[in-house]
């Protein structure tokens, strides 16, 4: 059994890409950088390099939830002119699906379970033979993917 995104072993579509994000601290002996968010010098200690730019480590926001992008991964996604976290790209941009066992919408963001070509909420997969929702008792780690499953009542 695997727990992920959705949105994993998706290709990104065209125009959308995601970066990393880089913490480097800075020398005390090299002139300062100038700032992508707000173009001013760099003074910090620690400053991020993104999408080739340098930026204090307040000024790397979300454009959406104004969360900061250094704190919350070491990824940013851009799209129509947007930075964004991972979470308001696959709420804005990410595939959403349909449980298998209840047919509701899984959104793009949620983690999910899956099992063959199914999807599923982490609250509808159980096991059909011990009804366990976690960890199935009846099969090892390899014969998971193998296993039937039906919806927890």
């Amino acid at each position: 059994m695997v727990v992920r995104a959705p949105d994993e072993g998706q290709q990104m579509q065209k125009g959308e890409k995601s970066f990393g994000i880089q913490m480097l601290s800075v020398q005390p002996d090299t002139k300062p950088k100038g700032c992508a968010g707000c173009n001013r010098k760099i003074k910090d200690r620690y400053l991020l390099k993104a999408l080739d730019k340098y930026w204090h480590e307040d000024c790397l926001k979300c454009a959406c939830c104004d969360c900061r992008l250094g704190e919350v991964g070491s990824t940013l996604y851009t799209k129509a002119n947007l930075i964004l976290c991972r979470r308001d790209y696959l709420r804005l941009f990410g595939v959403t699906g349909n449980c298998a066992a209840c047919s509701k919408l899984i959104p793009a963001f949620e983690m999910v379970m899956r099992a063959k070509e199914n999807v599923y909420h982490l609250d509808c997969f159980a096991c059909q033979l011990c009804n366990q929702r976690q960890r199935c008792t009846n099969v090892t780690q390899s014969d998971c993917t193998s296993v039937t499953l039906a919806t927890q009542s």
